[in-house]
């Protein structure tokens, strides 16, 4: 039996009622303060992973109660020393791989210091999650009859570990490219690294409006913890994959946008009758890309710090693509919000796309 744990957080104020329910009747700030000196706790037990390779693997969920508002707030120290607690909590419970969730991978060096500290090796999965966004969103593109060869595609984030990856694989597929963020020495050295590696036409920005104002598919993966793309951002028959957490993409393009297919990023099933044993706001069995990344190399027994730190090898992000595939982790379908798009939505927004968008001539 393989055995791994995965260090998961609030997201926001409300998810604290999901462990402890008399929270919802308490004002943020103070559920925020109280909980910033609880120690991490053990969340849950996962059993019923099984590969269809054969090998079976169990973990465990640990809770860090801490809002990402919270940790950025926090001195570094302070969330190193908490994670570190993680790990040494996930080393007694018998874990031989420890898998950073949300925003544990993105403060401080992306893992980096945790790994120094931690008894057991540790992962972002942040190769994963750059992986299937990419595959998701090229996915939903040609069911909407968007040819990946002529589309103009948006990574807003395109500096971060993940975003780069995505630009970088995006690339290879698609006609034109925008890369969105901020800090113009970063983002000049991507475009010309990209530019090198493929004919695709690239342009770097940092207003993202503009950016993805034409694009035919956007994906936003920064670490920002407020909303960077309305309703009135978007082209009618976009897609749009949102792999931030917390998300880039308001709630409001769902609400008010028919026309638009918006995505969640990397959500995975998972081989097996897993019982994740908590309700962290996914379908069954199913879970995001980066807790898929630490549960595939704990079947694989590849216990490595496998992706760490502000930059992703293509080589690594492939490799943990076949070693995901064949484990039996498949994309979960085309979801927002974690609920499942059905088809008649699907065919919906394309046909609105079709009425909208005339044919390529």
């Amino acid at each position: 039996m393989e055995r791994f744990a995965f260090v998961i957080h609030p997201l926001q104020v409300g998810d604290f009622a999901r462990k402890f329910p008399f929270t919802r009747w308490l004002p943020a700030r103070w559920v925020e303060a109280a909980f910033r000196h609880v120690p991490p706790l053990l969340v849950s037990h996962i059993t019923g992973i099984r590969s269809e390779a054969g090998p079976e693997a169990e973990g465990w969920f640990i809770g860090l109660p801490m809002t990402p508002r919270v940790m950025l707030e926090s001195d570094p120290e302070f969330v190193y020393g908490r994670l570190a607690r993680c790990a040494e909590m996930a080393q007694r419970l018998g874990a031989r791989i420890l898998g950073l969730g949300a925003f544990t991978k993105i403060v401080g060096d992306r893992g980096v210091t945790v790994a120094r500290r931690s008894p057991i090796p540790v992962t972002t999965g942040n190769s994963y999650t750059a992986a299937t966004a990419v595959e998701g969103a090229l996915a939903a593109a040609r069911r909407l009859d968007i040819a990946p060869a002529r589309a103009r595609a948006a990574v807003v984030g395109a500096t971060g570990a993940i975003g780069a990856a995505c630009a970088r694989l995006l690339a290879r597929q698609v006609g034109s490219l925008a890369l969105v963020a901020r800090g113009w020495e970063r983002l000049e050295r991507l475009a010309d690294q990209i530019r090198a590696e493929s004919k695709c036409a690239v342009e770097a920005t940092d207003r993202v409006r503009e950016a993805v104002r034409d694009a035919d598919i956007v994906l936003t993966v920064t670490s920002a913890t407020t909303v960077l793309v309305e309703p009135e951002d978007l082209k009618p028959g976009a897609v749009v994959c949102d792999v931030a957490r917390p998300r880039n993409v308001s709630r409001e393009v769902y609400a008010r946008r028919d026309d638009v297919l918006v995505l969640d990023g990397g959500v995975i099933q998972v081989p097996g009758e897993v019982d994740f044993g908590f309700d962290f706001g996914f379908p069954p069995g199913t879970c995001e890309a980066c807790m898929a990344e630490t549960i595939a190399l704990a079947l694989e027994g590849r216990y490595e710090s496998y992706t760490l730190g502000p930059e992703l090898s293509l080589e690594r992000v492939e490799e943990i693509a076949r070693i995901a595939h064949r484990h039996g982790f498949r994309l979960a379908g085309f979801r927002r919000f974690e609920r499942a798009i059905g088809e008649e939505e699907v065919e919906r927004i394309r046909r609105r796309r079709h009425a909208a968008v005339p044919p390529p001539v």
